[in-house]
């Protein structure tokens, strides 16, 4: 025994050398030993019970700042990501505008151009009605036509076209009991348009049913 100083006591008896039977299998029974646990493992240590005890440590200053700052240039780099795709947004309708306001400026200019050309091919029409498109003025007649065919210009207006308002205008009226409905009976100018655009509504006389 010990005292409290921890010094031997003289009086105690000696206990010898402690022998430890490590072998694993029992001499009377024959049965393999539960080894149980190792007295002689090593330590952990405080090295052990510190990297335990890591998640109550205090946390980085400067991580917290390298973090406060990634998220700042994280967020500045969406807005600036969102600004790029409404940039690119507002330049696809611009193009977009400006090349419908382009194709109706060009509609309006070839437009105006054939419209002043109607006079000459009433002059023209009136010629070939009188079989006077002869020699070089045919083929320049001719010529002209083609030209203002491929810039898409159309004529309209036949006898016996029903009266349309939108696309005709009566010169001339009268009663007739040969239709059931105003019906363009005499062309008296065709009708001219570009596309859906009526250059010239077709002058003509009309007939309506008697009822």
């Amino acid at each position: 025994m010990t005292d409290q100083a921890g010094a031997r006591d003289p009086d105690a008896p000696d206990s010898g050398p402690v022998i430890r039977d490590r072998r694993k299998i029992d001499p009377v029974t024959g049965e393999i030993r539960d080894p149980g646990p190792r007295s002689d493992a090593p330590d952990p240590g405080p090295a052990a019970s510190t990297a335990g005890g890591g998640a109550g440590m205090p946390a980085d200053p400067a991580a917290d700042q390298l973090a406060r700052e990634l998220d700042e240039v994280r967020a500045k780099e969406s807005a600036l990501v969102d600004d790029l795709k409404r940039v690119q947004a507002e330049y696809v309708n611009y193009r977009r505008r400006v090349d419908r306001d382009r194709d109706v400026s060009r509609e309006l200019a070839v437009a105006g151009v054939l419209e002043t050309l109607l006079p000459v091919l009433d002059d023209i029409g009136r010629a070939r009605d009188h079989g006077d498109l002869e020699g070089a003025f045919k083929t320049v007649a001719e010529s002209l036509e083609a030209t203002v065919t491929r810039l898409g210009l159309t004529r309209y207006g036949e006898p016996g076209d029903e009266f349309d308002p939108a696309v005709h205008e009566a010169l001339m009226h009268e009663m007739s009991d040969d239709v059931t409905v105003a019906t363009c009976t005499q062309i008296l100018f065709p009708g001219y348009r570009v596309g859906e655009r009526i250059l010239r509504a077709a002058r003509v006389a009309v007939a309506e049913p008697n009822s």
